[in-house]
């Protein structure tokens, strides 16, 4: 309702409100076909929105838009309560975007090459599934405790791969030999790529509500390349390949190699095969943040995923006895009772470090100063007689991990003292309650990048700005092995879950890998190239502030694209981007062959003996880095690159894009020309980008942007630009 059309004689809205569901009510009873209770106004809403919600009959509705002041109505909803939320965090919406456009993923199927699958999970039930693609030419491999019955319309094949393990080990016994997953990490990422819906989904208790995939109407079929007793690159080759014959349309690979070129990586060289047939390889950066050039599937011709954090908090609340209330950290797996227990503050105790000293001390709620790591002290006091604790810390990396043995709460500093002026004003007076099993949404700051994301520049090919992208890797909610321990509460007792939160860039690579099964399925026709292009020029650099996204293994600087690549992936975003950097598999060779590698190495990788006469290190990429080498002397050098682009008008019609540049700090950037005239749907325009900039001793990375904005229209195109050192070259 608009407010101002609330005549004066009413002291409040909810009379106005209510006074006006009156008038409308019908005069006559309501008869036995119409469904509709009798006409009640409900509730009045003056902060979350303006108006109320009422029972009204469709006549009574009818009569109520034609009142002053009516705006909108729109039908009440069951509330599905979203747990691995990311979904919701992407943007992710059942009434318009990219879920509707491409029905949420439907006959794309998801190829997880990964430590296999627990089938009998709720997430890989086939409720709601049509019949399989007629594409599909995999198959559900039998083998230990694993028959082909537990493939279905959702799970629709699974298979393994250990020649290269058995071969490397003769004689080793595998504890399971088959798809089935002993591990819970492809369970988990093949649930958050593809995963159908489950209700009541948690964490004991946490993040409670309906888990999904991102694209929960994908198909998805395990490819187990990873064993308890180690993987092997032949495998991993074999699971890829295997793959792609089978009909997969997006690779998803939560795994890595490290130290190892191009040609010897066997990620990049099927890789390479599968883009040839249109398939996108959706690879994990790493998790060896944050010192730069650790990255690893920095490859050319695939998405690499870096990891950030979520907008979610998990809670526990600490009351104190004067009624002060203090919402803090906590992911302790239980409902433990802690309810008005005596407090303790000891200078000589409050490291909650010494077993021996612990237990001297009367039992109660120790507070637990920042002075040794939350896992240390959580760890000690697991084996203590301590009722609960207060760990005070300002150590941002606590909140990536799920790991909570001891009943209690984080608090920040500044909370911190205050509890402790309580504590020293009422001494053994001092109690409180903790509650536990909280989760909050939209917690503000987020995302921000994980300490643990590796970051670029890739040192198989710095030339290309590796990662992509960011997408939510910090403490997702996914399906598990329900016979592994998940969580602990003190030294002693293990306790297993059907679902599990954890963290790495192998949880952010299955939300990108959903996304690009999503776009997949909108656009059937489109390139791999053109899906990255999609998710990197539509990526969002900021976070739910609107300030830079924050980086929290630099302190919480602002992050840098060698961390986060363009940033957030915004999936509703990338279904219509506007313009594309499209890329052939002779753009991907005529890379390679710039790479002074033999011609047997760029064969190892192409297959094909391709023609090297035309070598080009500037590829079609939706990004730039211009890079130098830190020297001693002189302290300064200045330097100089040239790009050359094309990009795909795929937007409805014609279209007139500007340029604007943001340029990376003590650098001069020129774009030629400034404008692009596109007459027609497809229409290719070139355009070239030059750099001067300068490197110091320092290796100081810096960065900006070109964005080419459409007029009168809603697009942007955003390419990070940076300029960093030469670090680490494999």
């Amino acid at each position: 309702m608009d407010k101002s059309f609330m005549p004066i004689a009413f002291t409040s809205i909810h009379n106005w409100h209510s006074s006006t569901v009156d008038s409308v009510k019908s005069t006559e009873t309501e008869t036995s076909d119409d469904h509709h209770s009798v006409s009640q106004h409900l509730y009045s809403y003056d902060n979350a929105l303006d108006g109320f919600s009422a029972v009204l009959s469709k006549d009574e509705l009818e009569r109520l838009k034609k009142l002053p002041g009516f705006v909108s109505s729109y039908p009440d909803r069951k509330v599905t309560k979203d747990t691995t939320h990311t979904t919701e965090f992407l943007g992710l919406s059942h009434a318009t975007g990219l879920w509707p456009a491409s029905h949420y993923g439907k006959d794309v199927i998801i190829g997880m090459i990964d430590t296999g699958v627990w089938p009998e999970s709720k997430s890989f039930k086939d409720d709601g599934m049509t019949a399989i693609p007629s594409k599909w030419k995999g198959t559900c491999e039998e083998g230990q405790d694993f028959n082909s019955s537990l493939c279905n319309l959702k799970l629709i094949g699974a298979r393994y791969f250990n020649k290269g393990l058995l071969a490397a080990n003769p004689g080793i016994k595998l504890s399971m030999n088959s798809a089935r997953d002993t591990e819970g990490h492809g369970t988990h990422t093949s649930s958050t790529a593809g995963g159908n819906y489950v209700e009541d989904a948690s964490f004991f208790g946490y993040a409670l509500g309906t888990a999904r995939g991102v694209a929960p109407r994908a198909r998805v079929a395990m490819y187990k390349v990873l064993w308890d007793e180690g993987g092997y690159a032949s495998d991993v080759l074999a699971g890829m390949e295997k793959a792609v014959a089978d009909g997969v349309d997006v690779i998803s690979i939560s795994l890595g190699f490290d130290s190892f070129p191009l040609y010897e990586d066997p990620i990049a060289i099927a890789s390479f095969r599968a883009m040839e047939k249109g398939v996108l390889v959706s690879s994990s950066a790493g998790n060896e943040g944050p010192e730069l050039g650790l990255l690893h599937n920095g490859i050319p011709w695939v998405l690499t995923v870096a990891a950030g954090s979520i907008d979610r908090w998990f809670a526990g609340t600490l009351t104190l006895g004067n009624g002060l209330a203090i919402t803090g950290w906590s992911m302790f797996p239980a409902s433990a009772v802690v309810d008005d227990i005596p407090l303790l503050y000891n200078k000589t105790l409050s490291a909650c470090i010494d077993s021996q000293l612990l237990s001297q001390a009367p039992s109660s709620i120790i507070i637990c100063d920042d002075m040794w790591s939350f896992f240390i002290q959580s760890s000690v006091l697991a084996n203590s007689h301590m009722e609960a604790a207060i760990f005070i810390s300002d150590d941002p990396e606590i909140f990536e991990f799920n790991d909570f043995p001891f009943p209690g709460v984080v608090i920040n500093s500044k909370d911190g003292r205050a509890v402790i002026k309580y504590v020293e004003s009422n001494g053994a007076n001092a109690t409180a309650s903790i509650n536990f099993q909280q989760t909050f949404v939209g917690t503000k700051g987020a995302p921000a990048v994980a300490a643990y994301t590796s970051r670029g520049p890739a040192p198989s090919f710095p030339g290309i700005l590796k990662p992509d992208v960011m997408a939510p890797g910090t403490l997702v909610l996914a399906a598990w092995n329900p016979t592994l321990a998940t969580a602990g509460i003190e030294s002693n007792l293990a306790l297993s879950s059907d679902y599990n939160i954890i963290s790495g860039t192998s949880m952010a690579c299955p939300h990108a890998s959903g996304v690009v099964a999503l776009l997949k399925g909108a656009h059937p026709k489109w390139s791999p190239a053109a899906i990255r292009s999609a998710m990197v020029t539509t990526a969002n650099p900021k976070d739910n502030t609107l300030h830079p996204i924050r980086d929290i293994g630099q302190g919480f600087d602002i992050a840098t694209p060698l961390s986060m690549g363009a940033g957030q992936v915004r999936p509703n975003m990338a279904l219509d981007p506007g313009l594309i950097y499209d890329a052939t598999t002779l753009d991907y060779v005529n890379l390679i062959c710039s790479m002074n590698f033999t011609k047997n190495q760029v064969l190892t990788i192409t297959g094909s003996n391709y023609n090297c006469t035309n070598s080009s290190s500037d590829l079609n990429y939706p990004s730039f880095i211009a890079l130098y080498k830190a020297t001693i002397v002189p302290e300064i050098t200045k330097h100089f690159q040239r790009f050359e682009r094309v990009v795909t008008n795929v937007g409805a019609g014609a279209a007139t894009y500007k340029a604007k540049v943001n340029a990376p700090r003590g650098s001069r950037v020129t774009v030629s020309p400034d404008t692009l005239v596109f007459q027609k749907p497809n229409e290719k325009k070139a355009y070239s980008m030059t750099i001067h900039y300068i490197g110091d001793k320092n290796g100081t990375v810096t960065f900006g942007s070109l964005i080419w904005i459409e007029e009168n229209g809603a697009h942007t195109v955003r390419s990070p630009i940076v300029v960093a050192p030469i670090i680490n070259v494999w």
